[in-house]
């Protein structure tokens, strides 16, 4: 698929473009993010404060969205432009994985939305001969959630990292839970050191995968939506390599023409 394809699929799958995201959403997130809760942090430990104005600003330069702070409902807007140049560095930095054969830990936190997006990056990562870590496996993480306190256990599935609930039935045959928390990397980070390695050279994922991980200094990249500021302020601080503007949460079978555009570009075409 060529870039002009991919732009139309964007738009009508509305992975950008209107989004699902709700103005109201994005603008409760980034208010958050300035009073620095650690909900929308997710890790990231910013180097600067940062207002909310001047986190809107950042927003509408990294995504699209508008930046004016009277506008305060409807539909957000990603830039589908934004989102193809940085599928474009993400399949970059993929391919240069590959080339050098670096070690790489893939992680989410919407497993029934982008487990097949990542699990066909690890694959082509394996064919490639990158080493897909898997640290930490069956190992406990309690999570904080809306609903208190919740033990969680750190599985792969396809050589993808996520939580699950032990003992939690899953509807619809899903994977695992969602979840925004970094504690999950941290967890698999601090396992694979205390194996003695080998350490991640590049971390994939979205939420508190990508921030925690950049915060701890590996070198992280993945999409974030428009309540995800996190990211994109990581990014614009250095602390996070690409961060993809796109809807996060869409059908999964929507993500898969960006999988064929990202690993062709990468060179990573089976």
């Amino acid at each position: 698929m060529g870039r002009e394809a991919l732009r139309a699929h964007l738009l009508a799958a509305r992975l950008a473009g209107s989004v699902d995201t709700s103005r109201e959403r994005s603008l409760r997130s980034y208010r958050l993010f300035a009073a620095r809760d650690p909900r929308v942090l997710i890790g990231l430990d910013p180097e600067r404060a940062w207002r909310l104005r001047d986190l809107l600003a950042l927003m509408a330069e990294k995504c699209g969205v508008s930046a004016d702070l009277g506008c305060v409902s409807g539909q957000d807007v990603i830039d589908p432009e934004l989102t193809l140049t940085a599928l474009d560095a993400f399949a970059d930095r993929l391919g240069a994985a590959a080339q050098r054969g670096e070690p790489v830990l893939i992680g989410t936190g919407h497993p029934h939305r982008l487990l097949g997006f990542y699990a066909a990056l690890a694959d082509a990562l394996s064919s490639a001969g990158c080493a897909v870590l898997t640290p930490a496996y069956g190992r406990r993480v309690d999570i904080t959630t809306r609903f208190g306190l919740r033990t969680h256990h750190l599985v792969y599935v396809r050589g993808v990292g996520l939580v699950r609930e032990p003992g939690a039935a899953r509807p619809r045959g899903e994977p695992g839970a969602h979840t925004h928390s970094p504690l999950p990397v941290r967890l698999a980070l601090a396992a694979a050191a205390e194996a003695g390695g080998p350490l991640p050279a590049l971390v994939i994922g979205d939420h508190g995968w990508v921030c925690g991980a950049g915060q701890l200094g590996f070198d992280a990249m993945g999409p974030a939506d428009t309540n995800d500021p996190a990211l994109f302020v990581g990014e614009a601080e250095g602390s996070v390599s690409v961060a993809v503007p796109l809807d996060d949460a869409a059908r999964s079978a929507y993500y898969r023409p960006l999988t064929r555009y990202v690993l062709k570009r990468a060179c990573l075409s089976q």
